[in-house]
């Protein structure tokens, strides 16, 4: 199996996607906008990606945290409230946070999984810090580390119930960054004792059953290469001192804050550390080359991956869709109530 998870062109697999995808047997793939129009054509385009892999549990991802991050968009599927709402909740009251932010994952979760989506890229962990590009502004759930992990838990927590595997991210920190790294490598020159604060949440969340790692270089840290690529950062602040022993993704390796060919990218990010390599433009030249110069997926991450994949299914929930969207919205009434 390699050790990717790739994307694809449109509403359906091209023969040659097909042909590719068979050969390669990728860990999973990657949704857009672009792959997506209904119910029922999701639901066929991923029972045909389940079909040609033979793998009930195969990994189907997508970004639909809420707010301006999400890849199924009404009139088709509801719109979500943005993480951040649930912060503006926190202050006022933080046990009603939790709820209402729970049984919002939970709806997320169940409109996902009627579809054939297994994982979601949710909840971002990052605190953002003063003056800091707005990449993560709304999607982030506070500015203090407790309560930043205690939203993400529940996050988690109503994903599982819903039958769908959260992701936390940008591990270990994305808040500092000053450049969006879609388009530059954002340099973060904290130092250590500063960056005790971005990794707090991802620590008490170190049972995650998959992270996201961040394209930022950190100085502190390792000042040639970003935490995507730098074996220092990915062993021994992620693995050790975060104490993440989950499967751990890169973020976009498309994305400009690396430079290098695709593959190059790739390859990089794996003898770095990472479990595996996400590919979202879907280019079959980039895909192809990526897929002969990784190596075959290690049996950790393999067993990673199979745990990953069977979590969702220890905690599902049969509540009622209406009575989450009423409990939901109830919560999110006192907010308004006391803007």
């Amino acid at each position: 199996m390699t050790p990717a998870i790739l994307s694809f062109s449109g509403l359906a697999l091209t023969a040659d996607e097909r042909a590719f995808f068979a050969d390669a047997q990728p860990a999973g793939y990657i949704l857009f906008g672009r792959n997506v129009q209904d119910r029922e054509q999701l639901r066929a385009l991923t029972d045909s990606l389940r079909e040609l892999h033979g793998r009930d549990d195969l990994l189907i991802s997508i970004d639909q945290e809420g707010g301006r991050v999400a890849r199924m968009k009404p009139p088709e599927w509801d719109a979500y409230p943005a993480p951040g709402a649930f912060a503006a909740l926190y202050d006022i009251a933080p046990a009603s946070a939790i709820q209402a932010i729970r049984a919002n994952s939970q709806l997320l979760a169940l409109d996902l999984a009627e579809v054939g989506i297994t994982v979601d890229y949710h909840p971002v962990l990052d605190i953002p810090a003063e003056g800091a590009h707005d990449v993560i502004g709304d999607r982030a759930l506070g500015r203090e580390p407790m309560q930043v992990a205690a939203l993400a838990r529940a996050t988690l927590d109503g994903l599982a119930r819903g039958g769908v595997v959260g992701c936390v991210k940008h591990m270990p920190g994305h808040g500092r960054a000053m450049v969006d790294s879609h388009k530059d490598l954002p340099v973060v020159d904290a130092s250590e004792a500063e960056l005790e604060t971005d990794m707090a949440p991802f620590a008490k969340l170190s049972d995650a059953p998959v992270a996201m790692t961040a394209h930022i270089r950190y100085t502190a840290w390792d000042a040639q290469n970003p935490a995507t690529q730098s074996e220092f950062v990915i062993s021994e602040i992620i693995r050790k001192r975060i104490g993440f022993d989950g499967l751990l993704l890169s973020d976009d390796i498309d994305m400009q804050a690396l430079d290098g060919t695709i593959p190059e990218r790739s390859e990089r990010a794996i003898a770095a550390g990472c479990d595996l390599v996400l590919n979202c433009w879907g280019k079959m030249d980039d895909m192809v080359g990526t897929a002969k110069v990784l190596p075959s997926m290690s049996a950790t991450t393999r067993e990673r991956l199979d745990r990953a994949m069977a979590s969702a299914g220890n905690t599902r929930d049969d509540t009622p869709r209406a009575e989450l969207l009423a409990a939901r919205d109830s919560f999110l009434a006192l907010a308004e109530s006391r803007a």
